[in-house]
């Protein structure tokens, strides 16, 4: 049983820590490890934007930060007070930090 949970959908990351009891350093690895068999299956392929959804741990979220940033050309967060995304990471000119986005 992992104890985070990451699943794609269209361009829509959901992420989410799963039922077993762990500590950042036992979940970032398992993190890391469904992000690289997600990639190696071809379900990560990278794209022009990439939406994550759903709760993180800071450690998490660098981990996600790091292996993702190279294969999307932006990212963004979704921030509940706002109900939008937040892009976060950008080497697309189409979008720029900061930027809201549905």
């Amino acid at each position: 049983m992992t104890t985070y949970k990451i699943d794609l959908k269209d361009d829509i990351l959901q992420v989410g820590f799963g039922y077993s009891i762990a500590q950042n350093d036992q979940i970032v690895k398992d993190a890391a490890t469904q992000l690289e068999e997600m990639a190696r299956s071809g379900k990560l392929a990278g794209g022009q934007l990439l939406r994550i959804n759903g709760p993180i741990s800071i450690p998490v979220a660098f981990v996600l930060a790091h292996k993702l940033a190279h294969i999307y050309g932006a990212i963004g967060c979704f921030d509940p007070k706002l109900s939008k995304y937040v892009i976060c990471i950008t080497h697309n000119p189409a979008y720029n930090l900061g930027d809201l986005i549905d």
